[in-house]
C-alpha cells in the first residue's frame, strides 16, 4: 500500500512540475511570463498577480480583476526588471481578461506567439508560472472541454490542478505557443481542474469609437490607447470631448497626435480646444502653429482654409479685447474664400455670408445666402440666415416674410420642437408686418410644437397678435394667464386693462389698475390709464384727479391729456 502511493506521488510529480523532460521552449517562453502590482488611488499596492508579453514592443495579457480600480500599474520581468503599463488597449469583465501596452525598457521584449490553431481535446498543455530564476519548470495537464466565446473564440476546461499563483500565467500547446490565460475554478472541482479564456479572445480585447463610456474601462484608472485606426480614433475623441475637462481633453489631443501625426483634424481639435481654454498671446501662438501644421499636412487644403476660417470667425465673435496679430474677420474672409477659390463647397459660402453679416455688409451677406439656397444644402437656418439678412437691409415685409415661408416649408407638419424657433421669429415678424392673425397662428403653432412649455411672455406677445387680429377675447385670456405665471409683472397689469378699456370694460379696467397698484403704489401708468377709463365713465374730475397723480409720479405720457381734459 505504502508502494503504491509512493508510485502515484512520484507520477504526480513528475506530471505537475516536470523539469528534466521540458520542452526546449519552455525557458525561453518563460521570460516572457511578468509579475503584475497594481496601484491604487493612495499610490498603495492594490493586486498582484501575472500576466504575460505577446508582442516584442510591449503588448500583454492578464487578468482584468488585477487591474480593476488601478491608477497605475507595473510589471516586473524575470530579470527583476519593473516597467510601467503605459496604456489600457481593451478588458472584458465577464471573462477577466484584460490587454495592455507596457513602456518597455528596452528595443524589445521577449513574447510568446499566440497559436494559430486550437489545441484538441486531449492535447497535452503547458502552464508556465511565473519566477525569477532561471528554471524550466512548468505543469501539465489536458485540454478536457472547448467552447465557443462569443461565435469565433475559445474557452477552456483543463484536466490540471492550478493553484492561486498560477491565474493568469500563460497555457501553452505542446508547440510552444500560447492558446490561453489560466483561470481558477470554484466548487469541488478545483484540485483536478480549471480553466482557460483563449488568447485569442484576449487579443480580440480593443477601445472602440464608443469605448469612452464603457464600464469596465472607466473602472480602471489608468490611460486608455486610442482605437486602432484614424476614423474610430476621431470618433473616440468626439465622444470624449463633451466629458474631459479641457486640460485631460489636451492630453488626448497630444496622444493623438503623436499616433497620427499626418492627420490635419488632431491639430484642428487641438487648435479648437487650446483657444477655448485661453486666449492670452503665448496660447494664441500655440493656436496658429497648430492651424499651420494642420494646413501643411491636410490633403484637402480647402478644408484646412476652412476650419482657419471658422476658428478666426469664431474667436472674433467673442469680441476680445485686444486681437491676436491678424485674427480678424477680414482675415477670416480671406482663408475662406481661398477655400472657395479651390472648391466652391456651399458650407464654404455659408460662412462666407456669416462673415460677411458679423462685417454687417449685409448686401454681400445677402448674395452668398442666396446661392447657399440654390444649393444641395438649403436648409430652415439657411432661408432664415437671409430672411434677417433682408430685415436689417430694411426690405420690404412681404420679402422678409416669402423667406421666412421658405424656411418653414422645409419642415413637415405637425411642427416638432425644432421648427419652434423659426415659427417665434416668423410670428414677430408678421405682427411687425401688420399680419396680427397670422402671427397668431403661428404663436399656436409654436406652443404645440412645445407641448405647451411656454413661459408669461409667450402669452403676452401672443395678446399682441390677437389684438391686432381683433380677437379681444383671446387677448383678454392671454393676458390673464400672463399674470397667473407672474404676478409682479406690472406691464401685464397695464396692458390687461388698455385691452379692457378697448372693449368698454372701464370698470374693469380700473379693477386690474387698483391690484398693480397693490404691488407698486407708485406706479405712475396705472393712474394714467385709470384716468383715461374714468374719462370713458364720464368721471371728468376723478379723471383729472388721477392725471395729477400719475404727473407727480413722474409719467412722461400724460401732460397732453391734462391739457386736453383738465384745463
Amino acid at each position: 500500500m505504502k508502494k503504491n502511493l509512493l508510485l502515484t506521488l512520484a507520477l504526480c510529480l513528475l506530471a505537475q512540475w516536470s523539469v528534466a523532460q521540458a520542452p526546449k521552449w519552455v525557458e525561453k517562453a518563460k521570460r516572457a511570463v511578468f509579475s503584475v502590482v497594481t496601484y491604487d488611488e493612495s499610490d498603495k499596492i492594490l493586486n498582484t498577480g501575472n500576466g504575460f508579453f505577446v508582442t516584442e514592443d510591449g503588448i500583454a495579457l492578464s487578468d482584468y480583476s488585477l487591474f480593476k480600480g488601478a491608477q497605475r500599474a507595473v510589471v516586473i520581468n524575470s530579470e527583476g526588471t519593473q516597467m510601467p503599463v503605459e496604456v489600457i488597449m481593451g478588458a472584458n469583465d465577464m471573462y477577466d481578461v484584460v490587454k495592455f501596452r507596457v513602456a518597455i525598457s528596452g528595443k524589445k521584449v521577449p513574447a510568446l506567439v499566440v497559436a494559430p490553431v486550437v489545441p484538441t481535446v486531449g492535447a497535452s498543455i503547458y502552464l508556465l508560472p511565473y519566477s525569477t530564476q532561471k528554471d524550466r519548470s512548468y505543469t501539465t495537464g489536458q485540454v478536457k472541454e472547448e467552447s465557443k466565446v462569443e461565435g469565433q473564440y475559445h474557452y477552456y476546461t483543463l484536466d490540471m490542478q492550478l493553484k492561486d499563483k498560477m491565474v493568469s500565467c500563460p497555457v501553452m500547446t505542446a508547440e510552444g505557443q500560447v492558446f490561453g490565460l489560466a483561470q481558477k475554478s470554484s466548487g469541488k472541482d478545483t484540485a483536478t481542474i480549471c480553466y482557460a479564456v483563449g488568447a485569442d479572445y484576449a487579443m480580440a480585447q480593443k477601445i472602440s469609437p464608443l469605448s469612452f463610456n464603457d464600464h469596465t474601462l472607466l473602472s480602471i484608472g489608468i490611460k486608455k490607447a486610442l482605437p486602432e485606426t484614424e476614423e474610430q480614433a476621431l470618433v473616440y475623441l468626439y465622444m470624449a470631448s463633451s466629458q474631459l475637462v479641457p486640460e485631460k481633453y489636451t492630453e488626448l489631443l497630444n496622444e493623438f497626435i503623436s499616433q497620427y501625426p499626418n492627420s490635419a483634424d488632431g491639430y484642428l481639435r487641438r487648435a479648437n480646444n487650446q483657444i477655448f481654454q485661453s486666449k492670452e498671446a503665448s496660447s494664441m501662438d500655440k493656436v496658429a502653429a497648430d492651424m499651420d501644421k494642420a494646413l501643411e499636412v491636410a490633403q484637402k487644403k480647402d478644408d484646412a482654409y476652412f476650419n482657419r476660417a471658422k476658428l478666426i470667425y469664431g474667436y472674433q465673435l467673442d469680441k476680445p479685447e485686444k486681437t491676436y496679430k491678424d485674427w480678424t474677420y477680414d482675415r477670416a474672409l480671406d482663408e475662406v474664400r481661398k477655400a472657395i477659390a479651390i472648391e466652391a463647397l456651399p458650407v464654404y459660402v455659408q460662412l462666407e455670408g456669416d462673415i460677411q453679416f458679423a462685417k454687417k455688409d449685409y448686401a454681400a451677406a445677402l448674395a452668398s445666402y442666396e446661392k447657399v439656397n440654390d444649393s444641395n444644402i438649403a436648409s430652415p437656418a439657411t432661408f432664415f440666415s437671409a430672411a434677417k439678412t433682408k430685415e436689417l437691409m430694411e426690405a420690404a415685409p412681404e420679402e422678409v416674410l416669402a423667406l421666412m415661408d421658405s424656411c418653414m416649408a422645409r419642415f413637415v407638419q405637425p411642427y416638432s420642437e425644432e421648427a419652434a424657433p423659426y415659427l417665434l421669429e416668423r410670428a414677430q415678424m408678421r405682427l411687425n408686418a401688420g399680419q396680427g392673425r397670422g402671427a397668431m397662428l403661428d404663436y399656436d403653432e409654436y406652443y404645440k410644437a412645445v407641448r405647451g412649455n411656454v413661459n408669461d411672455v409667450f402669452y403676452y406677445y401672443r395678446e399682441q397678435a390677437a389684438v391686432q387680429a381683433k380677437q379681444f377675447q383671446r387677448a383678454l385670456d392671454d393676458l390673464a394667464k400672463a399674470i397667473e405665471l407672474n404676478p409682479k409683472e406690472l406691464t401685464y397689469f397695464s396692458e390687461l386693462a388698455v385691452v379692457n378699456i378697448r372693449v368698454g370694460r372701464n370698470e374693469e379696467a380700473i379693477k386690474v389698475l387698483k391690484d398693480a397698484l397693490e404691488i407698486d403704489s407708485k406706479y405712475a401708468e396705472a393712474y394714467r390709464l385709470i384716468g383715461v377709463a374714468q374719462l370713458q365713465l364720464k368721471q371728468n374730475k376723478e379723471a383729472c384727479a388721477s392725471f395729477a397723480k400719475a404727473k407727480e409720479l413722474g409719467d412722461p405720457n400724460v401732460d397732453a391729456l391734462i391739457e386736453k381734459h383738465c384745463k
